[in-house]
Formats: C-alpha cells, structure tokens, sequence
C-alpha cells in the first residue's frame, strides 16, 4: 500500500467544504475574502482542539482561566503601543493597482509586485491593522472604540483583578480564549491567515529574575503538548527570533512552526514579554499593578512569559497533518481510501451506528444502540447509501470506529466494529458495547 500525504491546500478546501468542516463565509453572496465558517463537523473539531488546549492549561493549579470582553477602554491600545504601532507597510502597483504589504514582496532588497512582477511601486505608507467602530448613538473621535487586535491585553488589565479575587501568589498564569480581529492587508492561505480569528493565549506572571528559567519551561511544555495533540514531530520547529525581528515588547521570543502545504508558518508564539505591559498600564491608568510579596516584604512588576497560539491556525495543522491517501492496486485498478487519521478526542465523531439496510427491525435496533451511546460519546447514526460509502464518508471525516448493525445482530445480539486505520473487525456482544468503544477509543493507538 502506497500513503499519500497533503501536498497542497486546495484538496483540503474540498474536502472540508463536501465533508462539512469549513464553509466559505455569506457564499450565496459570492463570499467575503478571508473570512470562513465552521460546519457542523469543523464547529465540533475546533471545540475539541479548544478543549484539549483549555485542560492542558487550567488543570495545572497554579492557571485560571479569563473571558474578558472584545471591546475595551480605548486608552487600553494607547498603552500596548496598538495605535500608534500596530501597523503594516502598505504599497500599490501603478500596474495592476494590486494592494500589497512591502515586507512581504522583497526580492534582492527590492519591492516586486506579487501579482504582476512590476517594480514600478507607490511609497510604502503605514496602515493600522485595528478595526475601528463607534460606542453609542453619535459618531464622533470620543465615541471611537476598537475591536480587539489580540486576547492579551485583557489578561494585562485583569491581573490585580484575578490576583485578588483569586488569592495567586506569584509565580502563575492567567489562560483565555476569544475573537480577536485584524485587518490584514494580505490575508489568505485558507483559514491561516484571516481577518476574524481566535485565540489561545496564557500569560504566565513570574519574579523578575526567574523570567528566563520559565521561558525555558514553557517552551518545553509548549513542544510536549502539540506531541500529545498527535502532530508529526518532523513537521515541528522552533525559530528564534533575531534582535531585528523582536516586538517592541519583548526580551525573546521563539515561534513553534509547522510546515504546511506552503511552507513553514507560525503555530504559536512563546514570548518573554519583560514588564513592559504591566508598566504601560500603570503608567497609563494611575492604578498600582505592583506584587507584593508578603513572604519577602518585597514590591515588584511581575515579567510575563506568553504563550500565544492561534486556534484557527492549530486547527488547519491538524487537518493538514491527519490527511492521507492510501492507494491500493488490485486487478488492474487503482483505489484510493482518503483517511483524517485523528488522535479520538480531537475526531469530531468517535463512533458511527451503521444499519446495513434499511429494514424496520435494522433501524430500531440501530436507533436503540445510537440512543445507548450518546450519552457520554459523540456518535453519529448514518443509513444513506450502500455500507462501502458510508465506511468511506467516515474515513474521510475522521471517525474511529463504525459499528455495523446486520441481520446476524437481531439472533446474536452482537455488532461487527470496524476500526479506522488498522480496519480489523471485531464482534461485540451489544451489552459491552459502550465499555468496549471506550477503552478503543482511550487506546486507539495499541
């Protein structure tokens, strides 16, 4: 058998509109550039990449967890050096009149349309990547507001908050995830690079001093938990940050990168963010954000260490990386079985309730055993087609076991389970069913 692996993005597109993971946004209406929706199967998977990076953070005692709000006190991105910094360099082409970022089309230290291959460019000019709208009945310059360009800053505003209400002493983090929008000059790539996105984002409060023993740390920590998520470790790096290439912000800076169909590209950002953010906002509000430590009596602007991934981006690398094609020659013909090879708890479906007809007594007793085992597992019950294409709709979705209901199973009260990637069969007695699925499902692996 010969493995096909993704090789480029536009098979994943198809696959993902045809099989319900991601649609193209208001695409009645030809659709709107760079902004996607989640289907049915994509909502599901994508709450599943959310949860297994929530647990992986708050189940460690020393993080909680935020939901701070999209809309934020202005002053909030004067202080973070969002208004006056966040920007991109943007350029037009006097020939073809496309709009590009100038960092992005540099060839020999020279500005090349990506579109046309004209050099003939405008000056580049700055353009801040903010959303700009208005609080309350009246637009005016006092009514401005900004939809959130990162998750971060309401983690920063919230320290003392949580801090106190909390009873954390230093070192410990803070975990969010939310919406955060950008408007991205040259947005694209799928769901990589879009102008509405979300976020995953830890800040992690520590004694200045110990700051670079904990990015260590959590660089460490970072690495291990996209291993557990089931990514191909050879398509994993890290890239250090140079001193040209560092945010204003930062004391270093790592990026985890994966290497998708068109290239290596950020996952996440690991960060020793110093104390700039802390200070920006005390300086800006007049509010104290100094710890106290009462064991030593000592005052101080807690350094923050940052882990910043961005969810949208973590969920297209699993897609990419669980595709497969397994082709088969037999009798002269070529066959191709498309796999999502999924670790369980990231598979939006974890079993499949198949009836092989659709005979009354097929389906109630199908429906029964569906019934049985949803409670507690995201199962799907499929009677279209013949039982060849529904095994193949499920491959192609991810799911890891199919239960086939046959006529057998009305005398011997038993099932036939197929498993996805190895696609051995066993017979289950109905009653073991849930157990068995769920130790399957806990060691899919062995």
């Amino acid at each position: 058998m010969e493995i096909q692996r993704l090789n480029d993005l536009q098979t994943l597109v198809s696959l993902s509109k045809r099989r319900g993971f991601v649609f193209q946004s208001s695409e009645i209406y030809g659709g709107l550039t760079s902004c996607w929706d989640y289907g049915p199967l994509g909502a599901q998977f994508k709450w599943n990449v959310k949860q297994a990076w929530w647990r992986a953070m708050t189940r460690r005692p020393d993080i909680v967890g935020l939901d701070a709000a999209i809309l934020m006190h202005p002053k909030v991105w004067e202080a973070s050096g969002h208004v006056e910094g966040f920007t991109d360099p943007l350029v037009d082409c006097k020939n073809c009149k496309n709009r590009f970022r100038e960092d992005t089309a540099l060839v020999n230290g020279k500005v090349i349309c990506p579109k046309c291959e004209s050099s003939d460019v405008t000056e580049a000019r700055n353009f801040n990547l903010m959303f700009k709208t208005h609080m309350g009945p009246l637009e005016s310059e006092g009514s401005v507001v900004y939809l959130r360009p990162e998750t971060a800053q309401g983690i920063f505003v919230n320290f003392e908050n949580v801090a106190t209400s909390m009873r954390r002493k230093v070192p410990f983090g803070i975990a969010q995830i939310g919406k955060s929008f950008r408007n991205e000059i040259t947005p694209g790539n799928f769901t990589f690079r879009t102008r509405e996105f979300e976020q995953m984002e830890m800040q992690y409060f520590v004694k200045p001093g110990t700051d670079e023993e904990w990015f260590n740390t959590w660089k460490q920590l970072r690495w291990d938990f996209y291993k557990t998520l089931g990514l191909s470790e050879e398509k994993l790096r890290y890239e250090e940050h140079g001193p040209d290439e560092l945010a204003h912000y930062a004391k270093a800076a790592f990026d985890v990168q994966y290497e998708f169909p068109m290239g290596w590209q950020e996952l996440e950002g690991v960060h020793n963010r110093s104390d700039f953010d802390l200070s920006q906002h005390q300086k800006f509000s007049s509010k104290k954000l100094e710890y106290f430590d009462p064991a030593t009596n000592e005052k101080y602007i807690p350094y923050v260490i940052e882990t910043a991934v961005g969810c949208d981006r973590l969920a297209l690398a699993l897609l990419c990386d669980a595709y497969r094609e397994e082709i088969t020659h037999k009798d002269g013909k070529k066959d191709v079985r498309v796999v999502m090879g999924f670790k369980p708890e990231l598979a939006p479906i974890k079993a499949a309730v198949l009836p092989l007809s659709k005979k009354p007594d097929l389906q109630e007793l199908s429906h029964k055993i569906y019934s049985d085992l949803s409670e507690g597992i995201d199962v799907e019950y499929d009677e279209a087609q013949s039982i060849g294409k529904r095994y193949r709709r499920q491959d192609e979705i991810g799911t890891p076991l199919c239960l086939t209901v046959d006529f057998d199973s009305l005398e011997d009260k038993k099932v036939t389970v197929r498993h996805r990637d190895a696609m051995t069969q066993d017979r289950v007695k109905m009653e073991n069913i849930k157990s068995y699925i769920q130790d399957k499902l806990k060691n899919f692996d062995q």
